[in-house]
C-alpha cells in the first residue's frame, strides 16, 4: 500500500468509512437491546448466518482467544442462546450451535433494518444493482483477504 496521508480521500472511500462506523453503532444498539455484549452479538450472528462451529472456527471468525470465546460460549449457553452439540462420529468434537429462541430473538432485532435495505436494493434500476453489487464484493474481498496491513507496524 502507498504511504500517503488521509486527506483528499475520494468521497467513495469515506462513505464507506461512515457505512463501516454506523454498522459498529448499530450492532452495539441491537446488541444492548437484546442484553448481549458486542461480542455476544456477533457469536450469535456468526452462527446464525453460518451454522454450528467448533469454538476454535468460532474465535478464528471473532478475532478473539479460544479461552475468551470458552467463557463467552458458557456464558451464552447458560442464558439459552447457544447449545453444545457433541458430534455423532467423533465424540470428541463439539460445535456449537445457536438455539431457536436466540435465532427467533436476532431475526426480530434485525428483520426491520434488513428488509429496509432490501427495498432500497429492489428499488435501483438493473444497471444501478449491477453496479452496486459490483463494489461491494470488491470491497468484500479486500476486507476479508489476508493483507499485510492487518498485522499492525512492525
Amino acid at each position: 500500500m502507498k504511504d500517503r496521508p488521509f486527506e483528499g480521500l475520494d468521497p467513495a472511500t469515506l462513505a464507506v468509512r461512515d457505512l463501516i462506523g454506523g454498522s459498529r453503532q448499530l450492532v452495539g444498539r441491537v446488541a444492548q437491546r437484546m442484553g448481549l455484549s458486542v461480542n455476544d452479538m456477533s457469536a450469535i450472528g456468526e452462527l446464525v448466518q453460518h451454522g454450528p462451529m467448533g469454538a476454535s472456527e468460532l474465535a478464528d471468525r471473532l478475532g478473539i482467544r479460544t479461552a475468551s470465546v470458552t467463557l463467552m460460549i458458557d456464558r451464552l449457553e447458560q442464558a439459552g442462546h447457544v447449545r453444545r452439540v457433541r458430534d455423532t462420529t467423533d465424540r470428541r468434537r463439539v460445535t456449537v450451535s445457536v438455539t431457536d429462541a436466540a435465532r427467533r430473538a436476532s431475526h426480530a432485532a434485525w428483520a426491520p433494518l434488513i428488509l429496509a435495505i432490501d427495498d432500497y436494493c429492489a428499488s435501483l434500476a438493473p444497471p444501478e444493482r449491477a453496479a452496486v453489487l459490483t463494489f461491494f464484493e470488491h470491497l468484500t474481498a479486500v476486507v476479508t483477504a489476508p493483507a499485510d496491513w492487518a498485522a499492525g507496524p512492525a
